[in-house]
Order: C-alpha cells, then sequence, then structure tokens
C-alpha cells in the first residue's frame, strides 16, 4: 500500500490546511485551485475538522485527503467525510488495518529508525518524515535515507518555501507537506486573492525544481 504522490504532474508539494472554521473550506479550495495546486490536506485538529474536510472535498476538481489520523475511528470518519488518502503523524495495526479496509492510500509518519523499520515491515515504503525539521531537518534525514535507500520520504513540519527546494533535491524526497502557501492571517482577513497568489508562488517554485 503506497502513497500516491502524482495528484498532477510537476508538483511535489501537499498543501497541509489546519481549518479554523468550516466556512472557509470553499474559498480555500477555490484559492488551491487558481494558484494552481489541486490538492489538500486537511488536519483532524480541530472539532469541525470533518465538516470542512467534506466541503473541501466537494470543490470539483480539488484531491482532498485528511491529515492528524491518529485512531482506525478517525480514518474511516474521514472517509466517510470524502478524503480520499489519509495522512498520520505515526502508524499502528488498527490504522494500517483500517486504511486497508477502507482501501484508500495510506500515509504513515515516522522519525526514528526503529519506527522507519516498523514502517517497512509492516509493507510501507513512502513514509511521511514528521516533525522534519524539529527532528533535525535534512541532515537528519539524509541519514537516515543511507540506512534506508528502499524508502520514499514525504517531509513535513516546518519546512517553508526557503528550504522545501532543498529537500525535493534529494532523490529519496518524493514530495513534501507545508502549509505556508495558506498564511493564516490571509485567512482570517478573507483576504483569498492574496491567498491565491501565494499559493501561485508555491506552484511557480514547484514548477522550478529539477
Amino acid at each position: 500500500m503506497t502513497f500516491p504522490l502524482s495528484f498532477r504532474p510537476g508538483f511535489q508539494i501537499v498543501p497541509v490546511c489546519n481549518l479554523t472554521t468550516p466556512e472557509e473550506a470553499s474559498p480555500l479550495g477555490g484559492a488551491l485551485l487558481a494558484g494552481g495546486i489541486p490538492v489538500a490536506e486537511v488536519t483532524l485538529r480541530s472539532p469541525d475538522a470533518l465538516v470542512g474536510l467534506k466541503r473541501l472535498a466537494g470543490v470539483d476538481g480539488l484531491t482532498v485527503g485528511a491529515g492528524t489520523v491518529r485512531t482506525a475511528v478517525q480514518l474511516r470518519r474521514a472517509v466517510d467525510a470524502g478524503a480520499s488518502f489519509v495522512v498520520s503523524p505515526l502508524l499502528t495495526e488498527g490504522l494500517a488495518l483500517a486504511a486497508r479496509d477502507a482501501g484508500v492510500p495510506f500515509l504513515p509518519g515516522a522519525v526514528t529508525a526503529r519506527e522507519i523499520q516498523l514502517a517497512v515491515d509492516a509493507g510501507f515504503t513512502t513514509i511521511k518524515f514528521f516533525p522534519a525539521e524539529p527532528s533535525g531537518g535534512l541532515r537528519v534525514l539524509r541519514a537516515l535515507c543511507e540506512v534506508f535507500p528502499e524508502v520514499r520520504f514525504v517531509p513535513t513540519g516546518g519546512i517553508s518555501a526557503a528550504t522545501v527546494l532543498d529537500y525535493l533535491a534529494h532523490p529519496q524526497v518524493v514530495a513534501v507537506g507545508g502549509s505556508w502557501m495558506l498564511p493564516q492571517g490571509l485567512r482570517a482577513a478573507g483576504d483569498w486573492a492574496g491567498v491565491t497568489a501565494e499559493v501561485a508562488a508555491c506552484a511557480r517554485l514547484m514548477a522550478s525544481s529539477p
């Protein structure tokens, strides 16, 4: 079971969305599409996150997944709400089985050699490296890649426009998750044109990646 990263040829970024209210889901989805990045990961970090996920999943042309999924119950509810992929900061047997039963791509998280090996033993070849920057960033990831040459990574956590291309330059990094292109200040102000411009700038940056 692997994570499908080719949402759109040429793009290697998964915008991570912590929706503050369900009402911002539709305009945020519109900003992502207008800016040229037709994918979003909605984190389950608020009581209304599933409501927002369902609304975002209803935006035509947008591929929407659920993030910060920690339990099998959360996974099933996310899929019921319209998530087409699931991302977790960890891996448990229950999560892996729930993802298999639901038939959705599942990206488990790991940050240590032991956690990565457990994911490999469970059959995963693509793993979320989280939290990337607080855990040592690209320096640590390079060391882990030497130990696990068969694993592909999706670093997430603390990555910015200034560092994303450095991550993507590593041959074992297949994509990066981040939220810098969705500034909370612009969203709170309802400046969706500004958010669209930030997304478009991110899309141009991704297009410049080798």
